[in-house]
């Protein structure tokens, strides 16, 4: 019996060793973007090129490679996925800026390295330029703009800071725009408004031209409509009695009595 299990163990022992020393698949492969292990941010300006490099270091065979832009895979050429892959982000403009690329092993897509792109521009402006109210209405200037780095923005009129008013100015910002808002317009808000954005690389100007117009009467229309109809209403009533005076006398002229015999 005791013979019997130390067979036992024997067998359990060998099968235990054969399993722990069967060949295993890891993923021991490195990637590298543009030489680097690591996610990282790559600087760049408008109308450049960027090329990002991506290769598999220590692979023990051949290893396929797939490229992401944000969470769309870019179509790779034939042959330019196996082992090492390469991207080119041509005439690069302000609208990458932020925009991730992402390089991943086929086989395992935890094994992976991304690049951020960082395009650095010169405040863009946009926005109404002209605009014309009334009196006593309300009117908002908004000021769009693309900045990297960030700008600083501000609102002058006619090339003189803005002084804001209480109840009548209100200014509201975001890293996209700069509103102006003007309650209750009057004359003497007419000018040129100046959208300024200050920012390292360059001072941008854009300007909002405002004209105030005097404030349009309105007619009442309720009681012109009332006048109509009364005065419609008096036609008819005196037509009326007019047709009825006529038919009286026709009547009268009938009248046999008033006939004479011959």
């Amino acid at each position: 019996m005791a013979q019997k299990s130390s067979s036992l163990t024997q067998e359990y022992i060998l099968l235990l060793t054969t399993i722990l020393f069967l060949p295993r698949e890891t993923s021991s492969s490195v990637l590298t973007v543009n030489g680097k292990t690591e996610n990282y941010i790559l600087d760049s300006q408008r109308g450049v090129q960027a090329s990002l490099e991506c290769a598999v270091q220590n692979h023990t065979r051949d290893e396929e490679l797939l490229w992401y832009r944000e969470d769309g895979r870019v179509d790779l050429k034939p042959g330019n996925n196996i082992n090492s892959s390469s991207v080119c982000v041509s005439s690069i403009s302000e609208n990458d800026n932020g925009v991730n690329f992402t390089c991943k092993l086929q086989r395992d897509q935890t094994v992976s390295v991304s690049v951020v792109l960082n395009v650095i521009f010169p405040p863009l402006l946009s926005g109404t330029e002209f605009q014309t109210v009334e009196e006593d209405s309300d009117v908002k200037l908004v000021c769009n703009v693309k900045s990297n780095p960030q700008a600083q923005m501000m609102w002058y009129k006619n090339n003189n800071f803005l002084t804001l008013e209480k109840n009548h100015h209100q200014i509201q910002q975001t890293s996209e725009f700069i509103q102006l808002s003007i309650t209750k317009v009057q004359k003497s808000d007419n000018g040129t408004y100046n959208c300024i954005a200050n920012s390292p690389l360059k001072v941008e100007t854009l300007d909002f031209h405002l004209i105030v117009k005097d404030k349009a009467v309105v007619v009442p229309i309720e009681p012109i409509i009332a006048a109509c109809v009364v005065v419609f209403l008096t036609l008819c009533f005196g037509l009326l009695a007019r047709r009825q005076r006529i038919m009286k006398l026709c009547i009268k002229e009938k009248d046999p009595h008033t006939e004479t015999a011959l």
